[in-house]
């Protein structure tokens, strides 16, 4: 049988494979550079909590069996730390595949998915996957999430409404009220996927990580993760806070064993480490402020970010300073991936990356050699 005779399924014409941001490893081989600094993903710069590299060391001589299929004692730590039940858990390999999950237990084809533009592409990923109808709703001129905007979108055929809060990749956020607003007037039978993947870096004063309303009894399912502040991204531990008839319905389509036995051991461990925590939050606060004094001088326009990365504007000529930046050994992410070309999304570095990023920006756009 010859191979072009093979139909795939037709909702795969709707998919286009995630662009990841350049690894590392292929920009020293492009360019023949060592010494490359990666802004580009939204990585802690710190790396790991000392504690996780130690957890994963002493997992390493287990690795001949399989993980627990449970992961019991994370769903336990989980639990303990935000005084919830166990039952209420879901660990997933990455936040990614928790919204493969959600769409994979709840989504039909007639179904429609509410989300809004820019974000996170994995969440049309999901709906077209399943077949579901994708809407958008803009975010306003100031990159502001619209409640209003979004409760007007909803239809009888609105199945799931996924929000980003702080939002990638503009680093915008929900209020607590206009977020409870937003629940009130939904209809019974939307399902609300809130990703505070990066809720850990929030601080203002009515920012919520959306667990309150897990408690309260909506059915909203709360996505966070270990890939942002605790450093474990190349491990790919993420979480979904839910009722525990949420979580019964969604493990019917987990693959056991989703989560390796170094990756549960790194996330315990990482949990527990408050003082990691605490210094990747000050790191974050003290290397946007260098970022924002000098996008200040160099007269672009940026967001005030409640996250990891900042949104920066830099006009027709973006693409041409991206890709100077990496003729000069740092990546950061292109605003094209989210059809808006004129800006570049700049995940905080140390200070020392932080400066060298300030230094080569400010020379291309300056035009210097």
């Amino acid at each position: 049988m010859e191979e072009s005779k093979i139909k795939a399924r037709r909702t795969l014409n709707k998919i286009s494979p995630y662009s990841p941001g350049k690894p590392i490893w292929e920009l020293e081989q492009e360019m023949g550079l060592t010494g490359i600094i990666k802004l580009a993903s939204n990585e802690n710069p710190l790396g790991p909590s000392p504690k996780a590299l130690e957890a994963a060391g002493y997992a390493l001589p287990t690795i001949h069996r399989y993980p627990d299929a449970g992961t019991t004692r994370l769903k336990q730590a989980l639990a303990a730390t935000l005084k919830m039940s166990p039952e209420q858990f879901i660990i997933s390999n990455g936040g990614d595949e928790l919204i493969t999950l959600i769409a994979e237990t709840f989504l039909e084809p007639e179904d429609e998915v509410i989300v809004c533009s820019p974000s996170f592409s994995e969440y049309e990923f999901g709906a077209h996957l399943m077949g579901a109808s994708v809407v958008k709703v803009q975010l306003d001129g100031d990159f502001l999430i619209n409640v209003h905007a979004i409760a007007e979108a909803v239809t009888d055929r609105t199945k799931l409404l996924c929000l980003c809060s702080p939002n990638n990749p503009t680093g915008t956020y929900i209020p607590r009220e206009e977020l409870h607003q937003l629940l009130d007037l939904l209809p019974q039978h939307v399902v609300v996927l809130l990703d505070a993947a990066y809720c850990q870096y929030a601080s203002a004063d009515d920012y919520t990580d959306g667990v309150e309303f897990v408690r309260a009894g909506y059915p909203v399912i709360v996505l966070q993760t270990f890939s942002k502040i605790y450093g474990l991204a190349g491990l790919r531990v993420g979480y979904g806070i839910a009722s525990g008839s949420m979580i019964q319905l969604l493990s019917k389509v987990k693959e056991p064993f989703n989560v390796n036995a170094l990756a549960q051991a790194a996330a315990v461990a990482a949990l527990g480490d408050s003082d990691h925590v605490r210094l990747s939050l000050e790191v974050n606060s003290k290397g946007k402020q260098q970022l924002y004094q000098a996008f200040n001088n160099m007269g672009l326009d940026y967001i005030q970010s409640m996250s990891n990365f900042v949104w920066v504007h830099i006009g027709p000529e973006a693409r041409s300073v991206y890709e100077n930046l990496l003729k000069r050994g740092i990546i950061v992410r292109f605003g094209v991936i989210w059809q808006l070309p004129d800006y570049l999304r700049i995940s905080v570095g140390t200070r020392r990356e932080n400066a060298a990023l300030i230094k080569e920006l400010s020379a291309i756009l300056n035009h210097e050699c």
